[in-house]
């Protein structure tokens, strides 16, 4: 048998090992914060809870899954599921998914970070700045040590420590030009490796938008929003819509007219007018997004789900376990489910599909996940008004929404061709 190196799981270790090879000393330094923060723990149990946030999670969190996840892959390398030749579907999607896990890993920049914009700001793809580094006063108590080195690994939107020009030049003091202007600084007050003072250059890789905000970092932190929020609201409307499609179906009568009739008024409703409507409400944060999408898509899987149950109902072998005293767990789990898993499946996928794009359209509306977090859809929406000088702030998020809903949608479709075969 001819081995396919090619595959799933050979993509997400090639994935790994790529970002290990890349971020090496930084997965180190997070490994060294992690161990700072043990020993506070044994030291300060409480200033070490408190101290512990999202971003420092998420960074421990993504370190500890780059060895781990590999390790998992090569243990379970004889699954099919790591087995199955890399198609574009796949390959978008484990790309999403590995962008969502390793988003501190993969760049080291605040999405919201921000600094000198008169040197930063709409930068086009590939360029560089001069990144000028200031002394940062320490001290030797755990918990002032273990915040020093955490600011110098957590990026955070603002950091007093540092400076971006143009270009430096370097003599009895330091000098940097922003924007043609000349400023000196004191030797003393910039940082030094070796009695040289700290000058290094910054690469934005996919250029900055209008406040200097590196656009490569928003848009991976962008594509975790569009995960949470795919996925979130996928949840949603599945629990409403295959709980009431079941009841319909399974009930029948008073019960299946009602809810067929709450479901057709639903339908009956423009979406974006209840998405607009619960979002001035309750407000544009991230649960709100995914409650309000979930529940405005649950109505094409309750009429599936209720369809589905309608005609198992029919079906000689379902009637007969009835008539044999089969429990109703039984007659659920046994009979029932096997039929409607996969169309309840591929409507999910496509209903994955059409949040993403939803979710980016609300957005680009301003009624989307807040400034709080990046969004593709927000960030298409401030790249208009800049079309002609700084075309890479609709283009790379745009890109990278129809390569999502594209890989989405095929994938759907290779489901729901593979299942009319067999019938």
């Amino acid at each position: 048998m001819k081995r396919n190196y090619f595959s799933t799981g050979n993509f997400v270790l090639s994935l790994s090992l790529l970002l290990l090879i890349l971020r090496y000393d930084f997965v180190l330094q997070i490994y060294s914060l992690l161990f700072e923060w043990c020993s506070l723990l044994l030291s300060d149990f409480l200033n070490a809870l408190n101290i512990i946030d999202f971003a420092i999670a998420d960074h421990f969190v993504s370190a500890l899954l780059i060895i781990i996840i590999p390790l998992l892959v090569i243990s379970l390398r004889a699954k099919k599921i790591f087995t199955e030749p890399l198609s574009y579907p796949y390959t978008i999607m484990i790309s999403l998914i590995f962008v969502f896990l390793f988003a501190p890993l993969i760049t080291k920049v605040h999405p919201e970070f921000q600094k000198n914009i008169n040197v930063t700001k709409l930068l086009p793809p590939l360029s560089s700045v001069k990144v000028v580094h200031l002394n940062d006063e320490g001290k030797s108590k755990p918990y002032i040590r273990f915040q020093l080195q955490k600011n110098k690994i957590i990026p955070g939107s603002f950091n007093e420590n540092v400076l971006f020009a143009d270009s430096t030049k370097t003599g009895d003091d330091v000098v940097y030009y922003q924007r043609g202007d000349e400023f000196l600084i004191s030797k003393k007050r910039v940082a030094s490796i070796d009695g040289k003072p700290l000058i290094t250059s910054k690469l934005f890789l996919l250029g900055s938008d209008e406040f200097g905000r590196d656009t490569f970092s928003r848009l991976v932190y962008g594509a975790r929003i569009s995960l949470t929020v795919g996925f979130g609201s996928v949840v949603v409307a599945f629990i409403i819509g295959s709980l009431l499609g079941f009841i319909a179906g399974y009930s029948g009568r008073w019960i299946d007219t009602m809810l067929s009739r709450l479901t057709e008024m639903f339908l009956t409703v423009p979406s974006i007018f209840f998405v607009i409507l619960i979002l001035a409400l309750f407000g544009n944060k991230v649960f709100t997004v995914i409650l309000v999408l979930g529940i405005s898509g649950w109505m094409s899987l309750f009429k599936i789900v209720r369809g589905e149950i309608i005609s198992i109902k029919k079906k000689d072998f379902f009637i007969s376990a009835v008539m044999i005293g089969l429990k109703r767990r039984d007659l659920f789990l046994k009979e029932i489910l096997p039929v409607i898993i996969v169309p309840v499946v591929v409507n999910l996928i496509f209903q994955f599909g059409n949040v993403v794009l939803a979710e980016s359209a609300i957005s680009f509306l301003g009624l989307g996940t807040g400034t709080e977090y990046p969004s593709w859809g927000s960030m298409i929406d401030s790249g208009r008004n800049y079309l002609s000088e700084a075309w890479w702030l609709i283009m790379f998020p745009g890109a990278s929404l129809f390569a999502v809903i594209f890989a989405v949608n095929s994938a759907g479709r290779k489901i729901s061709s593979s299942i009319n075969l067999l019938k």
